[in-house]
């Protein structure tokens, strides 16, 4: 048997082998510049060529416990900086450039991967416009619609909310001189109505009158006046713009709408976009344009006095028609991709210098 003073000088022995060890393990500051090459060389294979502490050990000839503190002495001694970029912050940050040189009361910037295409860019500003939407239709309001390809894309991806006595207004007719079939922009107010338990209240005229006396006489009857009167009282209006040049092109420019002295008298006129078949310039103007005599959308200045006038685009095509509107001051909500809003405030500076 062995006596109690042998046990503890075993216990001792055990005791300054495990602390040896760990000196072995632990690096020393008086190694320099050893050690500083180390975890140098150990910070670059693991976070340059992401191999693990088990295959740098072994490539290295080190133990696993030793690479764990040449990395920890990295980071401790400042030799290695992580950084996290969220994409979220850059957004914000062009939220706040947009409100500020764009007079916005919102804007929402949307993070996009920018190699995927215009169309994916406008499916995920779509979905993040439909989630937006919920937060804010409420019961006893009237929301207006503008027909399109960017509503349908928002319309496909609301999800439903109850509310009660609620007028989903269409802004603008649709149908033109091929047919008077207005299914596309019927389907959107329906939808969108119905995903509220909203009344529908479609707009059952042409996109554009063949003759501005035609509109003049229209609006005069007392059915037509009620639904424009029902467009004024707007808590709501929801649009994009349209743009000849933009990447998913706009349904009033690839829907057969335009007749080619249509786009010769808008051409001449200096009309670079329009909402809700409303054409206006550069400069934001849009009264004296001639097509806008014949349109059945309303007059532009209703946007400035709704209470949320949300403007959703995507696609740096659009930036030159939504740079005018927003000269114009047809919107005090803007939604827009990322790559889009970067290049729309490049562009916005650069005119300023």
């Amino acid at each position: 048997m062995h006596s109690p003073n042998h046990a503890c000088r075993a216990i001792a022995v055990k005791k300054e082998a495990k602390r040896a060890m760990q000196a072995e393990d632990q690096p020393n500051p008086n190694e320099e510049p050893d050690l500083l090459t180390n975890a140098i060389t150990v910070a670059r294979l693991y976070y340059y060529q992401q191999m693990t502490t088990t295959d740098i050990a072994r490539e290295l000839d080190l133990s696993r416990s030793k690479v764990s503190r040449l990395l920890s002495y990295a980071r401790d001694n400042g030799l290695v900086e992580i950084r996290i970029h969220d994409p979220r912050e850059h957004a914000r940050q062009l939220e706040s450039q947009l409100r500020s040189r764009f007079g916005l009361a919102r804007a929402q910037v949307v993070s996009v991967p920018e190699m995927a295409g215009e169309t994916e860019w406008l499916q995920r500003v779509a979905s993040h416009a439909a989630a937006y939407l919920n937060t804010i239709v409420a019961s006893h309001m009237v929301i207006g619609i503008a027909w399109g390809n960017t509503v349908n894309e928002i319309v496909a991806r609301l999800t439903p909310k109850a509310t009660v006595n609620v007028d989903v207004v269409q802004l603008n007719g649709s149908g033109n001189t091929l047919s008077m079939a207005t299914a596309f922009s019927s389907e959107i107010i329906m939808r969108f109505a119905a995903n509220y338990d909203a009344r529908p209240q479609p707009f059952p005229v042409p996109a554009f009158f063949e003759f501005a006396e035609t509109r003049t006489a229209l609006w005069r009857e007392r059915s037509v006046r009620a639904l424009l009167a029902l467009q004024q009282r707007c808590d709501i209006a929801l649009f994009s713009v349209g743009a000849p040049s933009a990447g998913v092109p706009s349904h009033v420019h690839s829907g057969g709408y335009l007749e080619p002295q249509d786009i010769e008298s808008v051409t001449a006129d200096g009309a670079v976009g329009d909402i809700a078949t409303v054409f206006f310039r550069a400069d934001g103007s849009y009264e004296d344009i001639a097509l806008n005599a014949r349109t059945s959308g309303p007059d532009l200045a209703l946007f400035r006095s709704v209470k949320h006038a949300i403007c959703v685009v995507s696609g740096t095509g659009k930036v030159a028609s939504l740079r005018a509107a927003l000269r114009g001051g047809f919107m005090n909500e803007l939604i827009i991709d990322e790559p889009t809003a970067r290049l729309l405030l490049a562009q916005a500076s650069a005119e300023e210098r």
